[in-house]
């Protein structure tokens, strides 16, 4: 029974390679929960779908549209348009926040120095494993 079913679905589609994959998608989609189109009879789901091919009951655009879709490996990404800029709204949303903070960051050069100088009077370990003043001797 498919053989006749394929020799009909060659009318409908003549590109047999296009007809296996359009087929193998119909199968896919209705192993999937899709409604049949045409009665079972006993036959698996390959078979339904070339019957279904054959009847023309089902829309075979869209089914080729579900197929590309469906091996496509990169997804489409909308890309900005020219009005809203590579940011889009993020740019805008930056400009509010920075409108809210105060000038400048609150340290300047003087605070960074006086920071390095209290780092420096810590007492660290020296290379003797001791802590003590970078001679190497216990602080007095």
């Amino acid at each position: 029974m498919a053989r006749v079913t394929v020799e009909d679905c060659v009318l409908k589609v003549p590109n047999r390679f296009e007809l296996v994959m359009l087929a193998a998608q119909r199968a896919r989609d209705i192993s999937a929960g899709s409604a049949l189109t045409v009665d079972r009879d006993n036959d698996k789901n390959p078979v339904v779908s070339l019957r279904e091919i054959a009847d023309t009951t089902i829309d075979l655009e869209a089914l080729n549209q579900s197929l590309i879709k469906g091996l496509q490996k990169v997804a489409e990404v909308d890309e900005p348009t020219e009005d809203e800029g590579s940011f889009g709204e993020g740019t805008e949303l930056l400009n509010d926040i920075m409108e809210t903070l105060p000038e400048g960051d609150g340290q300047d050069e003087g605070d960074l120095e006086e920071d390095a100088d209290e780092a420096s009077d810590l007492d660290v370990p020296n290379e003797d494993g001791q802590e003590g003043t970078d001679q190497g001797g216990r602080p007095e």
